[in-house]
């Protein structure tokens, strides 16, 4: 198993900038602004030939027994009690606090192995800014600067000298799944249900998750990655900075997926926000699965107006399988991740070229593609020219004529031949070229000039 290295530290120390340059990444949104991760967030880094696993975690305020900050600290208690070190971040600029001291007391009390880490200190001697923190009894700090680069490598090799090489490697080819939708409509009880933990924060306020929280977990032996992100509402309603981050965020979360369940709040009527976050999965190419959360205690006329929305509103999702669900009481879940199962392998699948080939041959002859001026287009062969979404080219002439509606009836026979389900499917059209189109003719050869001459002669004294 890789190390797990969690940053802990009080708000606004740079834990997140430190992050980032542990895992090489911009994962972790940052800002001047305290508090602004909540969640635990996982990303891999390398030393050499050991890799490890870093953990950022959000501002510790451990006295607090309520709200939100209560939230954010059982996150980081628990976060602490999966690490094989604690880095503790502390300020070099602002010096030993009393928050720096009731943090260091509750790590000692964990019994985990830490390493002090004093941040900000570039343009400082390191022996000064580093001094008065011996008081914490935490032994030697590590001076570095998260935001400059300064000594981050020796802070690496530091925190894993008591680690062996590891070879073992999460799998790479497994689903990734990102859980989108408005605020509040339950994606992270929903990650949390799934986990069977509180694996994130889930708190009845929208706009509680901020960024992209990718988890890693196995269920009857097979491996996923779930996505947490950040609720999207319209564009005209995101004001702060940190929820146009948050926004992009997710965005970039949903082209990173392989499969995107769609979060609908049962109790509230499907809005045109929830269609152009469907657009835009659509969009993506990526496989999606529909799952319509708050559904206990609904009556039959709330159900049965839910469902005419959905006809109505989202009917171009068609292709995507719906669900029933209450992430907060588990009910209807044992289905979702058998129909991830079914879009990840839809999106993924890998089709011959002789079987598309006969599927287009077959649709060709059930219904001819309509006339385009004086021909009508030909189709010779299909093959695959991606996946996720699958991408299928046919081949021919005369291509350009072929209408939308036919390109949606070969399509509509690619997915029902192959049950492709769940996931959006495209076939583009590339028109044979002609080598000899462009090319002008050979000026002929003596012989064959003498040949022609010869044969104009005889074509006179024969007609006059």
């Amino acid at each position: 198993m890789k190390p797990t290295l969690v940053l802990v530290g009080r708000p606004n120390v740079g834990k997140s900038t430190l992050f980032n340059r542990l895992t090489r990444t911009r994962d972790a949104i940052v800002a001047d602004i305290p508090g602004l991760t909540r969640d635990r967030h996982y990303g891999t880094g390398r030393v050499g030939e050991k890799p490890y696993l870093v953990m950022d975690t959000g501002g510790f305020e451990p006295v607090i027994k309520e709200g939100i900050l209560h939230a954010m600290a059982k996150q980081t208690i628990q976060a602490i009690d999966e690490a094989d070190k604690v880095l503790f971040i502390v300020d070099g600029r602002q010096g030993l606090t009393a928050h720096d001291k009731i943090i260091a007391e509750q790590l000692r009390k964990s019994g985990q192995k830490i390493l002090l880490v004093v941040n900000k200190t570039e343009g400082m001697a390191a022996a000064v800014v580093t001094a008065e923190f011996f008081e914490l009894g935490l032994g030697d700090p590590c001076a570095v600067s998260a935001m400059h680069g300064d000594n981050i490598h020796e802070l690496a090799d530091l925190a894993l000298a008591d680690f062996p090489e590891v070879i073992e490697e999460f799998s790479s080819k497994h689903p990734k799944i990102a859980i989108v939708g408005r605020p509040n409509v339950g994606k992270s009880t929903l990650i949390n249900t799934l986990l069977g933990e509180e694996r994130v924060i889930a708190f009845d306020q929208p706009g509680t998750t901020r960024d992209s929280i990718y988890v890693d977990f196995t269920h009857k032996d097979k491996q996923y990655t779930l996505i947490d992100t950040a609720g999207l509402r319209r564009r005209g309603q995101v004001h702060e900075t940190i929820e146009k981050f948050s926004a992009i965020k997710t965005l970039q979360a949903i082209e990173d997926a392989n499969v995107v369940v769609l979060i609908l709040d049962a109790r509230n009527e499907i809005s045109d926000q929830d269609a152009h976050i469907a657009g835009f999965i659509l969009e993506t190419g990526r496989a999606l699965v529909i799952a319509v959360n708050k559904w206990d205690n609904l009556d039959e006329y709330q159900r049965a107006t839910i469902k005419s929305d959905l006809n109505r509103k989202l009917a171009f999702l068609s292709f995507a399988q719906l669900h029933y669900i209450s992430a907060l009481h588990g009910i209807g879940i044992k289905n979702l991740l058998p129909s991830i199962d079914i879009a990840y392998a839809a999106a993924m699948a890998d089709l011959s070229t002789p079987k598309l080939t006969r599927a287009l041959i077959a649709a060709v002859e059930k219904h001819p593609p309509p006339r385009g001026g004086m021909s009508r287009p030909k189709m010779r062969y299909a093959h695959q020219g991606g996946s996720n979404p699958p991408l299928i080219i046919v081949h021919g002439s005369m291509l350009n004529h072929v209408p939308e509606t036919y390109r949606r009836y070969l399509e509509n026979t690619f997915r029902e031949t192959f049950k492709l389900w769940s996931t959006p499917l495209r076939v583009d059209f590339k028109i044979g070229h002609n080598p000899y189109a462009d090319k002008k003719p050979a000026p002929p050869t003596e012989a064959e000039a003498r040949r022609a001459h010869n044969r104009r002669r005889r074509n006179r004294k024969k007609y006059g």
